[in-house]
């Protein structure tokens, strides 16, 4: 892994040597005609280009593309009064490499570092095969495309340091798996329609076979051995569908489910097939007055056992709304575009829908959020963010909530 850093690190420091300084020519000549993106349509890019919509530096005689974002932040947070003190995170960097082997061919890698080097995963590995707007070919470590977070995540496109709760713990957002799909998209006037769905290995039964003793599906993403073979022989199936129209928004709903437990082995049945179920619903919209509203919700459902307790849930659900006000817009502090934001966040999670069958009172398990915040943007791909993060999370029986609140301070590039 350190050579394979140290690679990176000297195209990284070639490539920049000798770059463009506009990224978007250069993104424009690496992939040529881009039958999923066309610069005619950048007001109907929808969340599931992200993955490809980021900034890269190319050198003329270099065979590859390179990009990346470092996001950091330091913050003071307390627990029903106790805290502990003043922390400084350096979240994660990000490096990003793609090729156009061939006009139609492309290849693109993500590989993130986090926390230090405490994480470092390969978050996506594809190549495309473009065959016709509607109906091309992508296959290597794939972000599945559940919700519009997981594809939609780089740190300098947030105003908020936190990423999402229910994107990060319902999602076990970023969510990557070995597979194969298809993916395409029509243009019509002011519309744009797309799709994906892909067959991939998937979860475990560690989302319920964990030390945190709870229903929690980001645990199967212990499992390395995901890239390399299903755990069970089913392959997860995603899907995905989204529809926007020119100055109304975007609205996106997707779907992805299978089998998560070993049901037999060597053709002895073990158990029945448990599946678990995930669906959701993400939108987005710029008002007249340039206020930007973005959410998301999604709902699981898992086949838990019988003879695991009511403490494990059965049924989750949760969701989240950004509104992001630009106050001014204007040369500042020497940079001719600058942008000074207030938002907001409100978020909500359950993680266990239901009812105790002895008493019929409701299971509790939830957090509710709010983070108000302001950003300074010197350009598009660069944000500097404070946010005041309060939440409440309420435990299993009901009892008076763990209250949260601090504030936080950070920034994220591309690089």
């Amino acid at each position: 892994m350190k050579h394979t850093l140290l690679l990176l690190l000297n195209i990284l420091l070639l490539a920049s040597a000798q770059a463009q300084t506009d990224s978007t020519s250069a993104f424009n000549q690496l992939f040529g005609r881009d039958t999923t993106l066309r610069t005619k349509d950048q007001q109907l890019k929808l969340n599931m280009d992200a993955t490809y919509d980021r900034p890269f530096l190319t050198a003329n005689k270099l065979p590859v593309s390179v990009g990346g974002y470092l996001e950091a932040n330091t913050q003071y947070m307390q627990t029903n009064g106790i805290t502990e003190g003043l922390s400084f995170q350096m979240r994660r960097m990000t490096l990003f490499l793609a090729s156009s082997i061939n006009r139609r061919i492309k290849f693109l890698s993500e590989i993130e570092f986090e926390d230090g080097t405490k994480e470092i995963n390969i978050e996506f590995a594809a190549m495309d095969i473009e065959l016709h707007p509607l109906l091309n070919l992508r296959g290597g470590i794939i972000m599945n495309p559940i919700g519009s977070f997981n594809q939609n995540h780089d740190g300098p496109k947030w105003e908020f340091i936190d990423r999402p709760i229910s994107s990060i713990t319902i999602i076990p957002s970023t969510w990557s798996n070995v597979g194969f799909g298809l993916y395409g998209k029509k243009y019509t006037r002011d519309w744009v329609w797309a799709y994906e769905v892909y067959l991939t290995n998937g979860f475990d039964d560690q989302i319920i076979a964990n030390n945190l003793n709870r229903t929690f599906l980001p645990a199967t993403k212990a499992n390395r051995n995901r890239f390399e073979e299903s755990f069970n022989g089913v392959p997860l199936v995603t899907l995905k569908t989204a529809l926007k129209r020119r100055r109304i928004g975007e609205i996106g709903i997707s779907w992805m489910g299978g089998v998560y437990n070993k049901f037999q082995d060597d053709g002895l049945v073990l158990d029945v097939r448990r599946r678990v179920d995930v669906w959701a619903l993400d939108f987005n919209t710029t008002l007249p007055i340039g206020t930007f509203i973005n959410g998301e919700l999604v709902w699981a459902s898992i086949d838990v056992p019988s003879t695991y307790t009511q403490q494990f849930g059965r049924m989750q659900q949760g969701g989240w709304v950004d509104i992001v006000q630009p106050l001014v817009r204007r040369r500042m502090l020497g940079w001719n575009k600058a942008v000074f934001n207030a938002a907001l966040r409100v978020e909500r999670v359950d993680y266990n829908v239901g009812r105790f069958k002895e008493t019929g009172d409701p299971i509790r398990d939830d957090l509710w959020a709010i983070v108000p915040g302001i950003s300074f943007r010197p350009s598009p791909t660069t944000v500097i963010r404070g946010n005041y993060r309060y939440h409440w999370q309420t435990d299993l029986l009901g009892n008076p909530p763990a209250r949260t609140a601090g504030f936080q301070f950070g920034f994220s590039t591309y690089f």
